[in-house]
């Protein structure tokens, strides 16, 4: 499985961003799909994931009630909508696939794909 991430950029404190990471192949929809990030000097971090169906997503407190992870198994295609982002949210972002029975999943070890990744800057 191949992920292509697109959508990143700079923005200001309270904007927004939609992320977009499209798989190839044929089995994206038996994949659970993650968000990670990883700012300068951290550890690469989990931000959310969703389940095979997209019936269910998780995700860390640090973004929940901001950030919606969503995905659409036709167009292989899994989206990170960011709203109300502040300068703590800069980081290059990570999509990545996990065959692991749960969506709950954060652990970036159980992902078995990862996507190039892409710069989100947040100014103030």
């Amino acid at each position: 499985v191949q992920l292509q991430v697109c959508g990143g950029g700079s923005v200001q404190a309270g904007g927004s961003l939609r992320l977009s990471c499209t798989a190839s192949g044929r089995t994206f929809s038996s994949y659970v799909m993650g968000w990670f990030r990883q700012a300068p000097g951290k550890e690469r971090e989990f931000v959310a994931s969703i389940a095979r169906s997209g019936s269910s997503t998780y995700y860390a407190d640090s973004v929940k009630g901001r950030f919606t992870i969503s995905r659409d198994n036709a167009k292989n295609t899994v989206y990170l909508q960011m709203n109300s982002l502040n300068p703590e949210d800069t980081a290059v972002y990570y999509c990545a696939a996990s065959r692991f029975y749960s969506a709950t999943v954060r652990d970036s070890t159980l992902y078995n794909y990862w996507g190039q990744g892409t710069q989100v800057t947040v100014s103030s």
